[in-house]
């Protein structure tokens, strides 16, 4: 389970004000959003990860930094207080714990496929399948927040729902993942950059 939470993916605060949004205005999110998406070639940033578990009086905190290179490379590598990182790369999925280091099959593994393929929508902001996801749309101040609950009961073992909030730019700012139990990971990014150069290096198994 640990990879699980780990590799996510996915990313958004608790709210105490939403406004459902209108059609209007949910589709107008998904354009910008989209377009958005379509120009992202490589994005870096900083996270910070908070994960809550209810009979824990204060949440983990953990950080490090996310690295994306178009089409399908997605680095998560946390850095304080641990050294941990997971790569998405050539349909596999590559694990690092301080050392020591194992793979795993996309191709034969469903979940992390689909794992795998929801990571990096993520990341691009370009997620909106109703056909995998029941999705409801609101506002926050002058953010947007998306709920998405997975459809697959397959998925929906390990996910009960994740919130996206975007800012006004369609930017990804923060992801929460909503565990069964109700436990959650919230991801907050921050130095976000876009199209700068990452070399093939970074991406090493």
């Amino acid at each position: 389970m640990r990879n699980i939470v780990y590799i996510l993916c996915f990313m958004v605060a608790a709210v105490n004000a939403q406004t459902k949004m209108s059609n209007a205005e949910s589709a107008d999110l998904i354009a910008k959003v989209k377009a958005h998406a379509t120009t992202i070639n490589t994005l870096s940033s900083d996270f910070t990860q908070y994960k809550h578990l209810d009979f824990l009086s204060n949440d983990i905190v953990t950080s490090g930094k996310l690295a994306f290179k178009a089409p399908d490379m997605v680095k998560w590598e946390y850095v304080n207080p641990f050294k941990y990182s997971v790569l998405f790369k050539n349909n596999k999925l590559f694990i690092n714990d301080e050392g020591n280091k194992s793979d795993i099959d996309l191709g034969s593994n469903k979940m992390f496929k689909q794992l795998n393929s929801l990571i990096i929508n993520s990341v691009k902001g370009d997620m909106f399948n109703e056909e995998e996801f029941d999705i409801a749309y609101f506002k926050n101040e002058a953010n947007s927040v998306v709920h998405f609950s997975p459809k697959q009961e397959a998925f929906s073992k390990y996910i009960k729902a994740f919130h996206i909030m975007f800012n006004k730019e369609g930017h990804v700012m923060e992801v929460k993942m909503i565990e069964p139990s109700e436990d959650y990971t919230r991801i907050v990014f921050s130095n976000r950059k876009i199209n700068t150069k990452l070399s093939d290096a970074l991406f090493t198994e």
